[in-house]
């Protein structure tokens, strides 16, 4: 036992190096957003997607740009419009001829072929377009004319997109959302913040970051994630935070009752394991907290909850519905 505890600290000494080496590294490029990069670092830890929402010009897309140049993965970016079809994304089969003059169908790669991909903007395509990326999410697969294409592994989709009351976008189906991890919010830099950006982007060399970690490491700290315990009473708290979101459950506020129509989907509840287990790996903890949980239930629940018409017409916000599910729930059910 003793011996397994002394390796578990080796293992997360190693785990938490290689985790500030990479968010060092982001450091560099991007002002601010500790929590927002704290979020994705996480999600690619879980081996989650993250769906990254603020308006134009916070540095979404450089944010993932740099994750991807922090690790030695094949990056691949895709810039979401109105005309790209299914096709531009996954591939298709083309006809080429060989040297002897016969012809074939040859399947030509997508660019979601990659370990990294950035959907930009991923809310301006067509409903159409946007569920094209469904099966490769969940499944790490493609299908073209009847066959199925593995995609590399690791392999993470993180999308960005602008809140969608701006003009030309179009709201990401239900199914499509619940494939992300975390829904991140990425907010307005603050004054100081806002002065260091200017520093870095308007002077005669701009920085960049370099890689410090390979694939199969980042492969490895995902297994050793896993591994972390979940004692029963906090699974069960974890369970009773997601039922809690549905209206008319025994756990449900006042609030979920009268503004929502759906809850969280049992991948809520995933996720938010997941992601306590990574915090908790992070602090060198072999077992999950409640305050691990609790970390990140709204970026794990705030994009499962599908609001009421009610709720929607009085503009409530899933994160203060989760905040009062949270604040309302004890630790411990009450015999």
């Amino acid at each position: 036992m003793e011996q397994d505890t002394v390796e578990f600290e080796e293992l997360a000494q190693g785990f938490r190096e290689d985790y500030d080496r990479i968010v060092g590294q982001v450091g560099r490029v991007i002002v601010g957003l500790e929590q927002v990069v704290e979020e994705v670092m996480i999600c690619l830890l879980c081996g989650g997607h993250a769906l990254l929402e603020g308006v134009p010009g916070l540095g979404k897309t450089l944010l993932v740009r740099t994750f991807a140049q922090a690790m030695d993965l094949q990056f691949s970016r895709i810039q979401f419009t109105p005309d790209l079809m299914p096709a531009d994304i996954i591939g298709t089969n083309i006809v080429v001829t060989d040297e002897s003059g016969s012809r074939a169908f040859q399947f030509q790669r997508g660019p979601i072929f990659g370990n990294i991909i950035l959907a930009d903007e991923i809310n301006r395509a067509t409903p159409k377009t946007q569920s094209a990326v469904l099966e490769a999410m969940q499944e790490q697969t493609v299908s073209v004319a009847r066959r199925r294409y593995e995609l590399p592994r690791p392999f993470f989709v993180l999308a960005t997109q602008n809140p969608l009351e701006m003009e030309g976008t179009y709201p990401l189906p239900e199914a499509q959302l619940d494939r992300f991890m975390f829904k991140v919010h990425v907010p307005s830099p603050k004054l100081a913040e806002l002065m260091a950006i200017l520093d870095r982007t308007t002077g005669s060399e701009i920085p960049s970051a370099e890689k410090v970690v390979s694939g199969p490491r980042l492969e490895q700290m995902q297994q050793l994630v896993r591994q972390v315990l979940v004692a029963s009473h906090v699974k069960e708290y974890i369970g009773r935070v997601v039922l809690a979101t549905h209206p008319g459950s025994g756990w449900a506020t006042e609030s979920v009752n009268k503004f929502v129509r759906y809850g969280s989907s049992p991948r809520g509840a995933q996720a938010i394991i997941l992601a306590a287990k990574a915090l908790a790996l992070r602090e060198g903890r072999a077992n999950i907290s409640f305050a691990d949980a609790r970390r990140v239930v709204a970026a794990s629940l705030r994009h499962r909850l599908i609001l009421s018409f009610e709720g929607q017409a009085e503009g409530v916000e899933p994160d203060a519905i989760i905040t009062q599910v949270v604040e309302a729930l004890p630790e411990a059910e009450v015999a």
